[in-house]
């Protein structure tokens, strides 16, 4: 962030007061332009290099594909000078890609464990003897129904946040443990049929499952 700031102020310093200090042919933009993109590139590389946690990756690849392309080369003061200069990106794309799939990995293993233990606290519910929650009126499991589509959502949004490439695979990979998920889900449900029918809410909890379906769909 430090060196983000840094490079986006002194760059626009450049374009506003130096730059006109130098004949043309001295390329005086696109000099500093260069070095500090190097710089940072070091860094960046360094980094990707060292042990990272999850959310050192997520925000590391937020400024590889989101960040420093958008938000600080687009900048109004400096897109156009800036296009003129062939910087690239930030990591070599083999890194790059490495760190994608890095962070692709973890957040499908954490998405499908957040499903997993949505469902074993769902199904400890049934067991309990309280009637389900009412939303809008209608029973329904506002833990499964909306958790598992926030969890999914929420996943995809970070994942398009950082670009819509990784966005895109990410979704793709969600889509595969949603039915994974309702299957589970399915078969505990026609277990809790068979075996619960003297359970003292088996009539609601049955109903807010059929209302769930709606969600899902």
């Amino acid at each position: 962030l430090h060196m983000g700031k840094t490079m986006k102020e002194d760059l626009t310093v450049i374009v506003k007061y130096i730059k006109q200090l130098y004949p043309p042919e001295f390329n005086v933009f696109s000099i500093y332009a260069e070095l500090y993109h190097n710089y940072f590139a070091s860094q960046a590389k360094k980094n990707a290099e060292s042990h990272l946690e999850d959310k050192d990756i997520y925000l590391l690849l937020s400024w590889v594909h989101n960040i420093y392309p958008n938000d600080m080369r687009k900048d109004h003061a400096l897109a156009k000078e800036l296009d003129t200069v062939k910087l690239g990106s930030l990591l070599p794309s083999s890194l790059s890609k490495e760190l994608e799939k890095k962070y692709l990995d973890s957040e499908e293993v954490t998405v499908k464990n957040s499903l997993s233990k949505c469902l074993d606290k769902e199904i400890q519910r049934w067991k309990e003897d309280k009637e389900p929650e009412k939303l809008n009126g209608h029973f329904q499991s506002e833990l499964l129904g909306i958790f598992v589509i926030q969890s999914i959502y929420s996943g995809q949004k970070r994942a398009q946040d950082i670009s819509q490439a990784v966005g895109e695979e990410l979704s793709q990979r969600l889509l595969k443990e949603l039915p994974a998920f309702l299957r589970s889900y399915r078969d505990a449900f026609e277990d809790f049929k068979e075996k619960s029918k003297k359970h003292r809410h088996y009539k609601a909890i049955l109903i807010a499952n059929i209302n769930n379906c709606w969600n899902f769909r």
